[in-house]
């Protein structure tokens, strides 16, 4: 796609905001990273944020996180009571879990979510209107060799569309570097330009073509919902931590039900309400949830 082709879909957001060389970006590789200066989320809100998620990580699993060091102390996953791995990360064990529906626990996360340069870029991909939340989640991650083992993980999101896809991405994600990313440091992989095959990956194709996605603290990663990621293990001691906020169209369901089960007056404490109540979904109201058309009625 040349240039001029590109500007004529530009949307005003994306020009006011100047992300149209991360568009450019996007409709290439699939995938683009965004600076903290065209985000405008800065370090303090950053370490703001970290810190909170290590807060709610550790309630999740009972164990402190340091950032230099990982987990306190060895974690065990535990199925009806009975210890079955220790997530060391050297023997195939996890080596991450998630903090799931972030944006009921705490307003940094609510905000986040719905940060304008983050929109106007997957609204580009998804649509202005027809883009809504699918989920809210946060990757905690330490040093392990395995990782997701030799595949990488990789996959595409929209795996689940049946296909054949069209250009415009069904759904699309951000990735926040809350930690520096890089190859060493289990990075984000990715296939750049797999998005335009519009097919899940092709092993062992994909992990042969996966790179890293460098980036430092504080940045945006978007990608489209067909691009080919995973990640590479952490083979350096202490934390990788992110958050996934993952959007979709309005006609694919969404990962966590966040229209009929989020807390609606938490929605009024973020940074833009009426922003974070359309992209919950709250007003959707689908054709044929309820009877609208009159029935002929027999005349005695």
């Amino acid at each position: 796609m040349d240039r001029e082709t590109l500007e004529t879909r530009l949307s005003a957001e994306v020009q006011e905001l100047d992300l149209e060389e991360f568009v450019l970006q996007l409709e290439v590789d699939g995938l683009c990273v965004v600076p903290p200066k065209k985000t405008g989320v800065g370090t303090d809100t950053i370490s703001a944020i970290r810190d909170q998620l290590l807060v709610e990580a550790e309630q999740t699993v009972g164990c402190g996180f340091d950032l230099d060091d990982g987990p306190d102390t060895a974690l065990t996953m535990t199925a009806d009571d009975n210890v079955i791995a220790q997530f060391n990360g050297d023997r195939g064990e996890p080596s991450q879990f998630l903090v799931q529906q972030l944006c009921a626990r705490d307003r940094l996360f609510r905000d986040l979510a719905i940060n304008p340069a983050a929109l106007a870029l997957i609204r580009h991909l998804i649509g202005r209107t027809a883009t809504r939340f699918s989920s809210h989640n946060a990757f905690v991650k330490w040093q392990g060799e395995f990782g997701y083992g030799p595949n990488l993980g990789l996959h595409c999101d929209q795996m689940a569309v049946p296909r054949p896809w069209g250009r415009n991405a069904l759904t699309a994600n951000t990735n926040w570097c809350l930690t520096d990313y890089t190859h060493q440091d289990g990075a984000l992989a990715y296939v750049p330009g797999s998005h335009r095959r519009m097919e899940p990956p092709r092993f062992p194709e994909a992990v042969e073509l996966a790179v890293p996605v460098e980036a430092p603290a504080g940045s945006l990663i978007v990608f489209h919902g067909a691009t080919w990621h995973g990640a590479f293990p952490r083979m350096t001691p202490g934390m990788r931590l992110s958050i996934a906020n993952y959007f979709r169209h309005y006609m694919i369901l969404p990962q966590d039900d966040i229209k009929n089960l989020f807390p609606r007056e938490l929605a009024d404490d973020c940074s833009d309400p009426t922003v974070f109540k359309l992209l919950a979904g709250f007003a959707d109201d689908f054709p044929y949830t309820q009877p609208t058309e009159r029935i002929p009625q027999i005349v005695q």
